[in-house]
């Protein structure tokens, strides 16, 4: 946060205000007796905070306990972080639909909407379902468009640090496409876009499988599989926001696609059909010959990928994530995998989240964003340096 000098007055009381404001989110409405041991801060200075914070709307005066008004003599004052100051979103917009997640400033969901879009639409007709979902689960919640303080987005692509997605093949007209400042236009407050695999493994790590691993790799399994990580707690884009994309790792002297290697046919899948490919998980369930040796196929390439991310950056733990429909059964030859080739393998397990996990992460990544402005935190989760 810098050097605190004598002459910078403004720092020291955005500090302390912080502080301050931190303690009353952590704690059960604390009195000014409770901050002032919480904080570390004088008494005179914790009471000038709190009455700031309480005139910019964040912190309100609580009632008093029950016991505490049954006694003679007045009550000590408490207070609250009011999480109802402003509110979050986290969307995610995906092949098949778009999602939104809604929450208060302290991340707690309390609003969510979904929408199917179809796998060929435009651009436009992607992004006019996202405000239609958007507009509902605010509709819902009673929730004013102007209260928003943050919103993060989840998209398959390379995504740019203003948003624009540098390269996206999986969603039409998506390549050079200024996604950031196409939402800027509907909101009133910052809009943060990530890939959709990064946002994923955030969510695992705020609320799912990762919850207590800071080096995690999370694979977007599909016929054009992605991967997020996080290095030492911290998300990892790379230099160009292009880490992650073992899709592209068949280039590498494999010219047989996913899409071809899933197929029980001559002709390759399309790689937006999730129905053609959970009907191939199925039949292979089933005991079809062709349709096993397609999965086999398809899981020995997805493993290999897999392996290669591991090798390079030796996490703590992998969470698998992605189709409903057959994923499990990557788990084992996963872990067999990664037990011939590392010293010590990492756990694999499934994601916690299911279809929820891009929304979820987008949603992280607003809060990031808010906790940096209200509590002067520094290197959070997906803070970009």
């Amino acid at each position: 946060m810098g050097r605190l000098t004598g002459g910078d007055p403004s720092l020291l009381r955005r500090i302390n205000s912080a502080v301050v404001l931190h303690a009353l989110r952590g704690a059960e409405s604390p009195t000014l007796t409770d901050l002032t041991r919480i904080t570390g801060l004088s008494r005179p200075t914790v009471e000038g905070v709190v009455d700031g914070l309480m005139e910019a709307g964040l912190v309100v005066e609580s009632a008093p306990e029950e016991g505490e008004a049954r006694r003679q003599g007045r009550p000590a004052r408490r207070f609250r972080f009011r999480a109802e100051a402003g509110h979050l979103l986290g969307i995610e917009i995906g092949p098949h639909r778009v999602a939104a997640l809604l929450s208060g400033l302290d991340g707690r969901i309390f609003g969510a909407g979904s929408r199917e879009v179809p796998e060929t639409a435009s651009a436009d007709e992607r992004l006019e379902r996202v405000r239609m979902t958007v507009a509902d689960v605010l509709r819902r919640a009673g929730v004013a468009r102007s209260s928003l303080r943050a919103v993060g987005v989840g998209s398959p692509g390379i995504v740019e640090a203003d948003g624009t997605v540098r390269l996206g093949t999986a969603l039409p007209e998506w390549t050079g496409l200024a996604l950031g400042e196409r939402l800027r236009r509907s909101f009133r407050c910052p809009v943060l876009v990530e890939n959709d695999a990064n946002a994923a493994a955030v969510a695992e790590h705020w609320k799912g499988a990762a919850a207590d691993s800071d080096d995690i790799v999370f694979v977007m399994a599909g016929l054009s599989p992605g991967a997020g990580s996080l290095i030492g707690g911290r998300l990892h884009r790379g230099f160009g926001g292009a880490a992650g994309e073992i899709g592209a790792l068949h280039l590498l002297g494999r010219d047989v696609t996913p899409e071809k290697l899933l197929s029980t046919t001559d002709e390759p899948l399309h790689p937006l059909d999730e129905q053609a490919v959970a009907d191939v998980f199925a039949l292979a369930r089933q005991g079809d010959a062709r349709a096993q040796a397609a999965v086999e196929r398809f899981l020995q390439r997805l493993v290999h990928d897999v392996a290669a991310l591991v090798l390079a950056l030796d996490p703590e733990l992998v969470v698998v994530g992605g189709w409903a429909a057959g994923i499990d059964g990557v788990l084992e030859p996963l872990r067999r995998e990664l037990a011939r080739y590392c010293l010590r393998p990492p756990r694999v397990v499934l994601s916690m989240l299911g279809e929820a996990v891009v929304a979820t992460g987008a949603l992280r990544l607003a809060l990031d964003h808010v906790e940096e402005e209200l509590f002067a935190v520094e290197g959070t989760v997906t803070a970009r340096r």
